[in-house]
């Protein structure tokens, strides 16, 4: 049975099932032009990556404007791909002189100032979802929900979530909004599980969130790590793998993810066209549960209590 190509995070927004994540838009060879970026979001969309997850400051805060130019040449309608990005953190940057020191900013102000930061970058007049990227130990959570709602009623942001948030910060932040926090992007792979057992997916059942996720393939290291725990991960893969007609482990790393009930939504961090057209490709795998249990049991290097 295939998995559904689109998931509802609230009424209004739907997003792809997967997400092309821009991160790395400006880590290729050569520094693409826009039409560049416009090819390569057409060839997103086709394959059915209608979603676009950035942040302010990806790419020393160069990457919005890069992709933004892209976004305007490209020939597609903006109201078919939903554009995501994330806020308060704040790097040591040539870019953001006034930065002392890496710190965390969820005030109001700094708000209001990269959403308009983004809209301006992106070239659009709206982004479908804004994050709060990392939480903040000095959020005040009235004056946050007042930032993140005023950009809400402004038209500038259809929907609020947050990024790498416990459950009880998630709770808070929801405890002062009039509309739903609808999702929580968080780290988690076939090599990093520990959100099956803090509570964060938990959470995000109970609430009734689908959570995003990055570095849904370990960063690269299910390739290159040399530990045992990847070359244990990876021997399994190899065995479902074969078991579904196919040699490419990253495809089932990607399924297993897509078979949590929590409905994750993997972002996938490659620009290359070759290897988005295979990880699309996990949409139509439906992994048993033995299978998906096979793949746990290598990672944790124990069978299950």
């Amino acid at each position: 049975m295939a998995i559904e190509k689109r998931i509802a995070l609230d009424a209004q927004l739907s997003l792809s099932r997967l997400v092309f994540g821009a991160w790395r838009l400006l880590d290729m060879p050569e520094r693409p032009d826009a039409q560049a970026v416009a090819r390569l979001i057409g060839m997103a969309v086709d394959l059915g990556l209608t979603s676009f997850d950035h942040a302010d400051i990806y790419g020393d805060y160069q990457v919005e404007a890069a992709f933004g130019a892209g976004l305007a040449a490209w020939k597609g309608r903006r109201e078919n791909v939903q554009l995501i990005s994330k806020c308060d953190i704040m790097l040591i940057s040539q870019n953001c002189p006034d930065n002392r020191i890496m710190h965390y900013d969820t005030s109001a102000a700094h708000i209001a100032a990269s959403v308009e930061r983004s809209l301006t970058n992106l070239r659009t007049d709206y982004l479908d979802l804004l994050l709060l990227h990392r939480p903040d130990p000095l959020m005040d959570a009235d004056e946050t929900a007042r930032g993140l709602e005023d950009v809400v009623r402004a038209g500038k942001v259809r929907a609020i979530g947050v990024s790498n948030f416990t459950p009880s910060q998630i709770d808070l932040l929801a405890s002062r909004l009039p509309f739903p926090v609808v999702t929580n992007q968080i780290e988690h792979s076939v090599l990093e599980t520990s959100a099956l057992y803090d509570g964060r997916l938990d959470h995000a059942q109970r609430l009734r969130y689908a959570p995003m996720i990055w570095s849904p393939l370990g960063g690269g290291s299910l390739f290159t790590g040399q530990g045992t725990r990847e070359e244990r991960v990876r021997t399994a893969l190899v065995k479902v793998a074969e078991a579904y007609g196919t040699s490419d482990i990253s495809t089932v790393a990607i399924a297993w993810l897509l078979r949590h009930p929590a409905g994750l939504i993997p972002v996938l961090g490659t620009m290359k066209p070759e290897r988005l057209s295979q990880l699309v490709k996990a949409l139509d795998i439906d992994l048993d549960r033995q299978h998906w249990f096979a793949i746990l049991e290598a990672s944790e290097g124990s069978p299950v209590p």
